[in-house]
């Protein structure tokens, strides 16, 4: 969640990691600081608040030298303030930045006190550096210093550490939080993610678990979990530098909504063959694997896991196969029943979901096999996953997902259709889905055509605190794919229920003061969700509707707009995206930060 960015080099480091830092506020943060080696001591420079302020800072103070390391908190111990900000000092010789969360912080802390360590900060974090010192004034070495903290450390941690006595050194280590390493020529880099490091390389080395890397101009070491020596593979970004522009959208979100004709179409081109779904796409040991799946569990966070209740209606109805979709956070800590056959379905936009990882490591015994639908193919989840189907989506950097959630869905139909022709799909069937799928792209142009009207509609919402989100069928976990959107940016209240399900409780908060939208595409469900919404006419509620045939007309408390038509495979893809300009437009007119919304992060990767 938080942000580390680590450089040396023979050129100044400061403004590397100050753009590097820039390049990671997607994530989301409190405060940022940086710590240089100026070939004498170590320097530190910290700021509550954005990266901006941190660059006024360094500009007013400059910080100089050829090593060192910066970060982005996002506060998990402590309060935002500058005094909990990274980098954390032990005795003016070691920084250390950190991502992750210490569980056993508090003894670590006790001991490292009674050995007469004094703590200037409320975080987990600041343990490692002191206990870091401890293990110098033993007698160690550096490398034996490090892997005895890291065996100490309990819990998630990405670090990066400097220390005076090693100039031009960077030392990585990463257990449960992800960590790539940038290789130049003549200097090398540490970040949390390969986006923080585009302007000064395109070439990476991913660590895996356990690794620890000692890194400085001219030289990567790594050692594994079992403190053997270890090579990793050199890897090149696969998209240009472009791709992480506005390209002049007034925020990432719209451009990247504005994306998904373009990306949707990238998640099926080349997995089509003679209008069937290639099943070589999700790897060479797929056909095998699929041939022997009896059920299906599906785990994923948050927006990954609305896509992956779309996905279960789809297998039980097109393929006729038995789909479970469970929260990651919860599936992990519970006692969980697996069948025999079971295919593990992991959806995670980045990969390194902490949740979901770890629901994938806790059951790889007990399971058949595991798919990652994911967007960065050098991910955690990808690389312990035994087959994947990489989304295709880009860059993502607005913290609310838009496009990685549409190629999620692509993604889990192609998966569908693959499994379903094992079972009750026939290949008639699979080539008409097929062909509705091949359509996607240029009915989502179209509905992207509604985005003035869209506009219109949300100045009688902006005012609003609290809002109702209703869909039936597919249609129901896009309405709580719209309200989780709305709450993300907007800061409105929502939730969103089965339509169905309103005379069961929700309708009690009905009133001229609680708008309600609702997706209602014109298939069998339409007529009861004309029902419906009478009852919430009733009440004086105020209606925002996406409809998909003249059955339902503006009235009086009836906003209404119509969808484009289209095969009804593609509803919850299509209808997705005006919730997504919905929301948007609502966040702008109430003046919140789209891109970075308030204490929410682009990727979770602590519990």
């Amino acid at each position: 969640m938080c942000g580390i960015v680590g450089a040396t080099t023979e050129r100044s480091v400061a403004q590397i990691l100050i753009e590097g830092l820039h390049r990671l506020e997607y994530r989301g943060y409190d405060s940022a600081g940086m710590a240089i080696w100026d070939g004498e001591k170590i320097n530190r420079l910290r700021r509550e608040g954005k990266v901006q302020q941190l660059d006024d800072a360094q500009q007013q103070t400059p910080l100089s030298g050829h090593c060192g390391i910066a970060h982005t908190r996002w506060a998990t111990h402590g309060i935002p303030a500058e005094h909990n900000a990274h980098p954390h000092m032990s005795n003016e010789r070691i920084a250390v930045v950190h991502n992750g969360i210490i569980e056993n912080f508090e003894p670590i802390k006790a001991d490292l006190q009674a050995q007469g360590y004094v703590f200037s900060s409320q975080t987990d974090s600041e343990v490692i550096a002191h206990l870091l010192d401890s293990l110098l004034n033993k007698g160690v070495n550096l490398l034996e210093a490090v892997q005895e903290c890291t065996k100490t450390l309990k819990g998630a941690f990405a670090l990066g550490i400097i220390v005076k006595d090693y100039p031009g050194q960077l030392i990585a280590a990463r257990k449960g939080s992800p960590l790539v390493l940038g290789v130049g020529i003549g200097e090398n880099f540490i970040a949390s993610d390969q986006l923080a490091l585009l302007p000064v390389t395109d070439r990476f080395m991913f660590l895996e678990e356990g690794d620890i890397a000692f890194v400085d101009r001219n030289n990567i070491d790594i050692w594994d979990a079992q403190g053997n020596r270890a090579e990793r593979a050199v890897s090149k970004y696969a998209h240009s530098v472009t791709a992480t522009d506005k390209a002049g959208y007034k925020h990432y979100m719209m451009k990247e909504i504005y994306e998904q004709p373009v990306v949707t179409q990238e998640a099926f081109n080349d997995r089509i063959k003679d209008g069937l779904v290639d099943e070589n796409c999700f790897g060479e040991d797929a056909a095998e694997l699929f041939s022997q799946v009896k059920q299906i569990h599906i785990i994923a966070c948050g927006t990954s896991y609305h896509a992956g209740l779309v996905a279960k209606y789809w297998m039980e109805s097109i393929a006729g196969i038995p789909t479970h979709v469970e929260v990651a956070s919860e599936y992990r800590y519970r006692k969980v029943v697996i069948s025999e056959g079971t295919l593990f379905v992991s959806v995670s936009q980045s990969g390194e979901t902490a949740d979901t990882l770890a629901a994938l490591r806790n059951v790889k015994d007990q399971i058949l096999g595991s798919l990652a639908i994911c967007n960065v193919p050098s991910s955690s989840l990808v690389r312990e996953s035994n087959l994947h189907l990489l989304t295709n989506a880009g860059p993502e950097i607005g913290v609310a997902s838009t496009k990685a959630f549409t190629t999620q869905l692509v993604a889990l139909l192609l998966t569908t259709l693959v499994i379903g022709r094992r079972f009750e799909l026939t290949q008639q069937r699979e080539l008409e889905l097929v062909a509705d799928l091949q359509k996607l792209p240029a009915i989502l142009a179209q509905a992207l055509h509604m985005d003035s009207d869209i506009e219109q509609m949300t100045h009688s919402f902006a005012e609003k605190n609290h809002s109702l989100f209703l869909g039936r069928g597919t249609l129901y976990p896009i309405a709580m794919e719209g309200a989780l959107k709305l709450k993300e940016i907007s800061y409105i209240h929502a939730e969103a229920y089965p339509a169905g399900e309103l005379k069961h409780g929700p309708l009690a908060l009905v009133d001229k003061d609680m708008p309600v939208v609702t997706v209602a595409p014109d298939n069998e469900m339409l007529e009861k969700l004309k029902a419906n919404l009478q009852e919430v006419r009733a009440r004086g509620g105020e209606l925002f509707v996406f409809c998909g045939s003249d059955a339902i007309t503006k009235d009086e408390g009836y906003n209404v707009l119509r969808m484009p038509a289209m095969p009804e495979i593609l509803e919850p893809i299509i209808y997705t995206v005006p919730m997504q300009l919905f929301s948007y437009h609502v966040a702008v007119l109430k003046g919140t930060d789209v891109d970075q919304p308030r204490n929410l992060a682009k990727s979770v990767t602590v519990e």
